[in-house]
């Protein structure tokens, strides 16, 4: 992590207690300042009365983990082949590679009275919605394992012409996105209303420099830029972009138009949570570069979508593995017995009490954070756990019972405002076929990320409801004058650790190396923070790969 830490671990903060901390540092009560665009909002408006709450992962387990608060004597122990600690997409994913494979001596522990990490939904009278990660794109043609899983789920329904066949039930409705520029909403993300040539010439460079770049190979004949990312060539001709910023890089190719850099940062917000000065020049061409999938029915990179974004994924992938999984039951800590063999501490959260697992082999589809916690000072890695990066975030879900429009192009899927601090919002209603009235649910996306994460993830912690919507309104009114009336309800979720972003020189550097490594050929890993980015390919990918490793050690060899 880049930058001296803010605060120390006692959680004192320069002598002062970390709320004091926040308040002299406006964290807490300030709003988001939009340039001066927006008109100011009475204090005491209505939006202070509109409904809501704030949600998130579960606090309880957290506080056990972090503070390592005293836990029941272990009352039961029992033994398992394989235990896969963590129901996101890459326990989920590695859960169902050992099913289909014949592998069925297996449990699947979650802490959460739900499955899928950050890719977790939720749903009120109105439309299912997401709480996380919202789509995927069309998957490269290559990418077998992947297209495998969609044919299984009904997203590829056949092919024609050697080219997949998506259900357009899940390909994103049209309209698909828009921009709020210069006072006028127009068609697509990428700026155009209003820009000098100058601008739209170097935005016409950059997209150029990306058409040769998604093309290009190493001298191993592998794409330079990749999806899985470990399938990236390993050519230090395109490593070297991991070793300097994005923002560095652009520079250096002497793209300087604000729009685009506005637009790229944006880019990178949505998919790692940060901004272009944060992540590596490796990571943000690969948001862009990574992604060749063609269709027989849709365009390259076409989005799927569902009402409760990859929520809808999540539910498939758990939907296989049922019969295996345990909710509501966290581990706390991981250890060897004189037997070599996994020793896992689980605490069952509802009913209070404590047991112990015995396993030949464990996967640890969790963050390397935690991680470091469950091992404590028995398991040694030679990892940096303070290079790792995490990007917090702020989602709310708005009810509205109508939707006050603007001139240019009307409501899409994605809505987004030029040079406001949100990456806009999603209107979780889009694939719905037929709207019974004007209610929708909109869910809008802040990364955290103006201030050092650790920071920032405090603050989010600390804030009240009231102080979320101080933040969050007038951007909505800047984008939809007149909206506040129209809200019915807001239910808010804070990630404090959202996603890992791929800060310079991790995606290709040693830590990330090193993370991957497994112990003693019986504790294997399946995490993003494994990849360096956080979307659902790597966690699918992620899981398989840990699943293989357990195979192979019982001489199975599945089929790639």
């Amino acid at each position: 992590m880049s930058g001296r830490p803010f605060y120390k671990s006692a959680g004192l903060i320069n002598g002062l207690g970390r709320r004091s901390f926040l308040f002299k540092a406006g964290l807490v009560t300030t709003g988001i300042f939009l340039n001066g665009c927006i008109r100011k909002l009475n204090p005491n408006s209505a939006y202070k009365s509109i409904k809501g709450n704030i949600k998130g992962p579960n606090a309880k387990a957290g506080h056990i983990l972090r503070d390592k608060l005293p836990l029941p004597t272990p009352t039961g122990i029992r033994e398992v082949k394989t235990l896969i600690i963590g129901s996101g997409i890459s326990g989920l994913s590695a859960a169902r590679w050992l099913k289909k494979h014949g592998h069925h001596d297996f449990e699947l522990l979650e802490l959460e009275d739900h499955v899928g990490g950050n890719s977790h939904s939720g749903q009120n009278g109105i439309s299912a919605y997401p709480l996380g990660a919202h789509y995927i794109t069309i998957a490269n043609n290559e990418d077998t394992l992947l297209t495998g899983f969609l044919q299984d789920c009904d997203v590829i329904t056949g092919f024609e012409n050697n080219l997949p066949v998506y259900n357009e039930y899940y390909l994103c409705f049209d309209p698909e996105e828009r921009l709020l520029i210069n006072g006028q909403w127009q068609e697509g993300i990428v700026p155009d209303f209003g820009l000098h040539e100058n601008d739209r010439a170097q935005i016409k460079k950059f997209f150029a420099l990306i058409d040769e770049l998604k093309k290009a190979k190493g001298s191993d004949g592998k794409y330079a830029f990749d999806i899985p990312i470990d399938n990236s060539s390993a050519d230090d001709r395109y490593r070297a972009l991991d070793r300097v910023t994005f923002k560095e890089y652009l520079h250096q190719q002497n793209l300087t138009s604000v729009y685009l850099l506005w637009y790229l940062n944006y880019c990178c917000k949505d998919d790692y949570g940060q901004k272009i000065d944060k992540v590596s020049a490796w990571a943000g061409i690969h948001y862009f570069a990574s992604r060749r999938g063609k269709a027989a029915n849709a365009e390259s990179n076409a989005v799927l979508t569902w009402p409760e974004g990859n929520g809808w994924l999540t539910k498939k992938l758990a939907a296989e593995v049922g019969d295996h999984l345990r909710k509501g039951n966290m581990c706390y800590s991981i250890s060897y017995n004189q037997q070599g063999k996994v020793v896992a501490g689980i605490y069952d959260i509802t009913r209070g009490t404590t047991s112990t697992i015995i396993a030949d082999n464990v996967i640890m589809a969790t963050p390397q954070f935690v991680n470091q916690r469950l091992f404590k000072d028995t398991i040694n890695r030679p990892i940096d756990y303070t290079g790792l990066n995490y990007s917090p975030w702020f989602i709310a879900n708005i009810t509205t019972n109508r939707l006050p429009q603007a001139k240019g192009a009307g409501l899409c899927w994605d809505n987004v405002a030029y040079d406001t601090p949100s990456v806009g919002y999603v209107n979780a209603g889009q694939q719905t076929v037929k709207l019974a009235n004007e209610k929708r649910v909109l869910t809008w996306y802040l990364p955290l990320c103006d201030h050092e994460p650790r920071v920032a993830r405090l603050a989010a912690y600390t804030r009240t409801y009231e102080q979320w919507l101080d933040m969050m309104m007038p951007e909505l009114e800047y984008m939809h004058p007149g909206i506040t009336a129209a809200i019915e309800n807001v239910e808010c979720w804070v990630w404090g650790h959202g996603m890992i972003y791929p800060a310079v020189n991790y995606i290709w550097g040693q830590n990330r190396k090193a993370a991957q490594q497994p112990i003693n050929n019986n504790l294997f890993f399946a995490h993003t923070d494994l990849s360096g980015v956080s979307i659902f390919e790597e966690a699918f990918h992620q899981g398989i790969h840990a699943a293989n490793q357990v195979l192979a050690v019982y001489g199975k060899q599945p089929n790639k």
